[in-house]
């Protein structure tokens, strides 16, 4: 795909959405922190219903790790992998009051020594809650980027060195929502709905689906 192509797919983005966000819910950079280590595995939907009462009774590291870990489950049992999800969040705490003073610290090394927190968890953590131009490759952005033509790549990293090389650098802050709500809405896994796509006629992805 060359850059007029590249261009073009991001201004149709931001010319729709200019402002994209995120759909799990969260106040400071601590409560993001922990719905993303939740979102592993689970949709938005169900980890906003149980942080909506998690963060209701702890929303610092501090009231976090007083919880324990049998009142933390209680609040999260309903999602995926919860038994480590949980021992992971009260670990992560526990290191951010220990090296960072209770803050989340806003640099990817930091971030990745949490446990829970690998490198797509950091880049979301970045982009979103201290606007740094990162971009997280879910499978939503793989498959978006593969499909297209955009950044294709053998794996996550890959794709995220391409995109951060081809994305256009005033687009680079918003593509990691615009690539996701694109795949989860539009270039579905199973069956892309073509006719709706606001980019399908540069889209390079040989199969397109004919509308209905």
């Amino acid at each position: 795909m060359n850059p007029a192509k590249r261009r073009e797919i991001f201004a149709r983005f931001q010319a729709a959405n200019p402002e994209p966000r995120g759909e799990l819910e969260y106040r400071t950079p601590f409560e993001l922190l922990i719905a993303v280590i939740l979102s592993a595995q689970a949709t938005d939907k169900s980890v906003n219903l149980a942080t909506r009462g998690l963060y209701r009774v702890a929303h610092t590291p501090k009231q976090m790790l007083a919880l324990g870990m049998d009142r933390l489950i209680a609040h999260i049992k309903r999602i995926g992998l919860y038994r480590t999800k949980a021992k992971n969040i009260l670990a992560t705490c526990a290191l951010l009051l220990q090296r960072h003073a209770g803050m989340v610290p806003p640099q990817r090394a930091a971030l990745e020594q949490l446990p829970g927190v690998g490198r797509k968890t950091a880049n979301v953590v970045l982009n979103i809650a201290f606007g740094q131009a990162t971009i997280a490759v879910d499978t939503h952005i793989f498959r978006v980027a593969n499909r297209s033509g955009i950044a294709p790549g053998r794996n996550p990293l890959e794709v995220e060195q391409k995109l951060l090389k081809f994305v256009p650098p005033e687009f680079r802050l918003h593509a990691h929502h615009w690539l996701i709500l694109h795949g989860r809405y539009v270039c579905k896994a199973r069956k892309p709905e073509c006719a709706k796509c606001s980019i399908a006629d540069l889209c390079e992805f040989k199969a397109k689906t004919r509308a209905a």
